[in-house]
């Protein structure tokens, strides 16, 4: 148990039997009135994001969320496979639990897993990865950097937009949160 006052990004708090994490917060203490806390929380499994307000000193249930770096090793069935690189341990964690973040996993992949309980919550990926273009159309002569861009398929699988000028076999740089092209890849 905590209270209000022990509120700070990133802690994860048991609210009505669900893990919510806090992404933002604020003490307010106005004129009239007692103090009270203002929350942003973010539903650790569905992604929803919620407005809470706390009485300034309330009692708050925090949940032991356990981080750990873990590399990617295979996909079995709807599983994906991850190493704990400490002891070894091979973890199998849902596809439901991955969820989008397979669109840019590769294997031997260094990924941080969290755990509440032995229980696999979330994976989060480095904000960048670097993915090689397995299918695009070829560029037409002409098309340059400032131009539009076109889809290509990366090495996992995943579709991107890229600049018109890249070709299928070019490594590029992309940001695993919104798939985002960053960037080539200099060999």
């Amino acid at each position: 148990m905590a209270t209000t006052n022990d509120l700070k990004n990133g802690l994860v708090l048991r609210i009505d039997g669900n893990l919510w994490s806090v992404t933002e917060f604020q003490h307010v203490k106005p004129g009239k009135g007692g103090a009270f806390v203002r929350t942003t929380l973010k539903n650790v499994l569905t992604g929803k994001v919620v407005d809470k307000t706390f009485n300034a000193g309330t009692k708050v249930e925090t949940a032991n969320v356990d981080r750990r770096d873990m590399t990617f090793l295979y996909r079995d069935g709807e599983d994906f496979v991850f190493m704990d690189a400490s002891d070894y341990e091979q973890i199998p964690v849902p596809a439901a639990t991955v969820g989008d973040n397979s669109r840019f996993l590769l294997e031997n992949q260094e990924v941080q897993v969290s755990f509440n309980d032995g229980a696999p919550l979330f994976i989060e990926l480095p904000s960048s990865v670097e993915l090689e273009i397995t299918h695009t159309d070829p560029g037409l002569q002409g098309d340059r950097s400032t131009g539009g861009t076109k889809p290509a398929t990366v090495s996992t699988g995943a579709e991107i937009q890229v600049p018109l000028f890249l070709e299928t076999g070019t490594v590029v740089k992309v940001d695993t949160r919104d798939g985002r092209y960053l960037g080539r890849v200099s060999n």
